[in-house]
């Protein structure tokens, strides 16, 4: 028994402080280039799965946002402009505070959902809806 409890102290010292992050969501950054005057993205679909929305949805709210054109090709999306990747994951952090996170509860279990002529955010976790604006 004394070797047991030895050893597990051992094993607990040699723990890291942190074993993982404490948040079980967390957006991923963009993955792109830049070619000539042309911004390549290629991950920006996998982006839009994670956070569970419409990559149509997260394009659109996006090419508003930063003021350029922008078109999916193949499973790319290319911007019609050079666009520094830090800009792109700020306006893709907002598009999650406002179109994905529960205004309540904070957890980003929603679904965007329509009714009559509008879109609210409903939140699977607390049952809080809040109307969010067209894009």
């Amino acid at each position: 028994m004394k070797d047991y409890k030895q050893l597990l102290k051992k094993a607990q010292s040699e723990l890291p402080e942190t074993v993982g992050s404490s948040e079980r969501f967390q957006i991923e950054k963009i993955k792109g280039h830049i070619e000539g005057n042309k911004t390549i993205l290629g991950n920006f679909k996998k982006i839009a799965k994670n956070l569970n929305r419409d990559p149509e949805h997260m394009l659109k709210y996006i090419l508003r946002e930063l003021a350029t054109p922008g078109k999916y090709v193949g499973d790319r999306l290319i911007l019609g402009t050079k666009v520094p990747a830090s800009l792109i994951n700020k306006k893709i952090k907002q598009y999650a505070s406002e179109f994905v996170l529960c205004h309540e509860c904070g957890k980003p279990d929603t679904k965007i959902i329509s009714k009559k002529d509008a879109q609210y955010l409903k939140c699977q976790a607390c049952g809080a809806e809040h109307i969010i604006k067209n894009i």
